[in-house]
């Protein structure tokens, strides 16, 4: 059973999550898919693809859309055409593979992107933004425009530099403080809370005033490999195995998160990046 959320007073519109990671290969979609998929059997949810040259999130679910979101940028179709239906009732919008011109928006297809957002999002309760790794620009805009900022590191000393590296030009690029943080392939919680306690002295010594939010370590667990080969969602076929009660804690942790008082929804942050807001 997942917290019932506060009523929205002001608020409007879906939760914006940005799923991050400062390197590849740290189990960014997986936990993107998993907790996506968790919430839209309460919820309605989407899930965006957006790492636009590289696609993702189909595959992981075994799906072939027809059209994805380098068809809308070029006009030949609109976003409801590429939304697609994923298990559990989950909306998904798939990216592009292999469309190198995609990975960096220009400003008109980033107006032209959150204009078609701002129609597919009303009535949704959450929109997951799985990011590309690193710190392109893409990266960066996807990240403005989501109200809160997921991270996902490894116990790798790169990992964490990659990690800390995104947060250090959020920060002094675009003054952005919240963060919450998830370990994956974790031997034990001790290790994902000293994980998360080095990353925060780092942190506090050379950035100072940061919100970093630890929500959890996710063990390394060969059912995920074997989730990924069969193309589900880890929590829809092996609901009990360690992992997927760790991401069943990150999702009661998000769902529990009161929203922030900032101005909210895609639209309004990516608008106000192209200076296009005051």
């Amino acid at each position: 059973m997942l917290p019932l959320e506060k009523e929205k007073n002001s608020f409007e519109g879906p939760r914006v999550f940005a799923f991050s990671s400062g390197k590849g290969g740290v189990g960014k979609t997986t936990l993107a898919a998993n907790v996506a998929y968790a919430l839209s059997c309460h919820k309605k949810v989407l899930l965006f693809d957006g790492d636009l040259g590289l696609a993702n999130v189909d595959v992981l679910f075994g799906l072939s859309p027809r059209f994805h979101i380098g068809d809308v940028l070029a006009g030949r179709c609109a976003i409801e055409d590429v939304v697609v239906c994923g298990p559990g009732g989950l909306r998904i919008l798939p990216a592009s593979s292999g469309l190198v011109k995609l990975t960096n928006l220009t400003e008109t297809q980033k107006l032209v992107l959150l204009e078609e957002f701002d129609r597919i999002t009303a009535g949704l309760d959450y929109v997951f933004l799985d990011t590309p790794a690193g710190i392109s620009e893409n990266v960066l805009y996807l990240n403005l425009a989501s109200q809160e900022r997921v991270l996902i590191c490894t116990p790798e000393p790169t990992s964490l530099t990659d990690v800390y590296a995104l947060i250090k030009v959020l920060f002094r690029k675009h003054h952005i403080k919240r963060f919450h943080l998830v370990v994956n392939f974790v031997k034990n919680k001790a290790q994902a809370l000293e994980i998360y306690r080095q990353l925060l002295r780092v942190i506090e010594r050379f950035l100072g005033s940061i919100s970093l939010n630890f929500l959890g370590g996710i063990p390394f667990d060969q059912k995920v490999s074997e989730a990924i080969r069969a193309q589900r969602p880890l929590l829809e076929i092996y609901p009990n195995t360690p992992a997927s009660k760790a991401i069943r804690e990150i999702v009661f942790q998000l769902a529990a998160l009161e929203r922030t008082s900032f101005e909210g929804g895609i639209q309004f942050f990516g608008r106000k990046i192209m200076g296009v807001c005051a």
